[in-house]
């Protein structure tokens, strides 16, 4: 399969050039332009997958930009970057036809997980490297399937809650990857304060007391970081 094609508008430079490398590094191709003004021609000459456009722009508002490609273009998926907080500035982004819509400052581990969501056909983070049957995969000894929210282990099943098995799904996709605390808790619960923080926690070491049964399976815990799966 072809990279993804990333259109990135943004006029930060020192930000454009994080968001590129990080990208790039993740197989993504990148357009970057911090004009406003070159937006429309650059999405008309390279057709891009998915456009990353930052709302305030000395040019033309990222708003701007996304109702015109709107007009003709309703699929291609648009992601809003900004440090406007105000309701009405998220209504507004969605109102002229934004997926999405992330916050600066914001954990590039995020950025990345909401492109591969909004790039995803059905809007769902899908497991990469997994057996073939995708709704089915093996944790060490567990054989966990997505779909029913269940963990099987010695002809044993254990029903997981929706958001136990959540949980389980992004630590099994980034499987011997630290996945930073943020990321993960956006990726659930679409928040990061201090309530979701001790969920997460919980949830945590509820998957660890199911999964004990396998010795080699270990949710590592890097304080202040984040998560890592090793299976």
């Amino acid at each position: 399969m072809h990279p993804y094609k990333v259109l990135l508008i943004e006029d930060e430079l020192a930000m454009a050039l994080i968001i590129k490398d990080s990208l790039e590094s993740r197989g993504f191709t990148v357009i970057h332009s911090p004009e406003g003004n070159a937006a429309y021609e650059l999405y008309i000459s390279h057709k891009p997958d998915i456009l990353i456009l930052d709302v305030m722009l000395p040019s033309e508002s990222g708003l701007n930009i996304a109702a015109k490609i709107r007009i003709e273009d309703t699929r291609t998926p648009i992601l809003f970057l900004t440090a406007r907080t105000m309701p009405s500035d998220v209504f507004n982004g969605f109102k002229v036809g934004g997926n999405g819509y992330l916050k600066k400052p914001f954990d590039m581990e995020e950025l990345i997980i909401r492109l591969k969501v909004l790039l995803n056909q059905d809007r769902l983070l899908t497991v990469e490297n997994s057996t073939i049957d995708i709704s089915i995969v093996d944790i060490g000894e567990f054989s966990f399937n997505i779909r029913q929210n269940t963990l099987m282990h010695r002809g044993i099943v254990k029903k997981l809650t929706a958001r136990e098995s959540e949980a389980l799904k992004i630590l099994y996709q980034y499987r011997s990857q630290l996945l930073t605390r943020k990321a993960f808790l956006m990726q659930i619960w679409g928040d990061d304060d201090f309530f979701s923080s001790r969920s997460l926690d919980v949830y945590i070491s509820k998957l660890r007391k199911y999964l004990k049964a396998d010795p080699n399976i270990q949710i590592i815990n890097h304080r202040g970081f984040g998560y890592k799966l090793i299976c």
